[in-house]
């Protein structure tokens, strides 16, 4: 199984990127391949239908063949205003375009913010936006990692084992839903 991580976060230091690194783990831990596809490296242009009629840059279709390739994509996201990140939904744009790269796959979402709600609004928005191109996913457990800045300690690990759980359970259920409709 190929699973594809992208972090919406592109930070260096972001507590998404240590949340994409654990949950990278437990789907390694499940006999998968994990790829991570790094917005930042990637350096998408911003999406412009302009572009796109000159020819697809060679950056997103580099990105459309990593989706293409993966069996489940792991979207994780911090919350801004209220919302998913630019960069990811600029990235997702990318992915609907020409051929969508995103139709009939499975995936994950979560996301980590230093704040009380912990991405739910945002992770909310990005359910919606997936939804409109078919791509599916379960409806629980969510992760909303809460307070992210007390939530890791110094190796990266979580600090709280029921966050661990809840990822874990997120993760098989996704696998299983995977293996249910391949």
């Amino acid at each position: 199984m190929k699973v594809l991580t992208i972090c919406g976060s592109l930070r260096a230091g972001s507590y998404n990127r240590k949340l994409l690194k654990i949950a990278a783990s437990v789907a390694e831990n499940l006999g998968a391949q994990v790829q991570n596809a790094d917005l930042k490296v990637l350096n998408l242009p911003i999406y412009d239908q302009d572009i796109e009629d000159v020819g697809m840059p060679e950056n997103v279709m580099e990105f459309k063949s990593m989706v293409e390739q993966s069996d489940i994509i792991l979207f994780v996201s911090p919350e801004y205003n209220h919302s998913v990140s630019g960069a990811l939904k600029n990235a997702i744009d990318w992915l609907s375009r020409g051929k969508k790269s995103l139709d009939q796959k499975t995936a994950a979402i979560m996301g980590a913010s230093d704040g009380a709600f912990g991405t739910v609004r945002g992770q909310a928005h990005l359910r919606e936006i997936l939804g409109a191109l078919s791509v599916r996913l379960i409806p629980s457990p969510e992760l909303f990692v809460r307070f992210a800045d007390k939530a890791f300690d110094e190796q990266g690990k979580f600090i709280d084992p029921k966050t661990q759980e809840v990822l874990e359970r997120l993760m098989k259920k996704t696998f299983e839903l995977y293996d249910k409709l391949k």
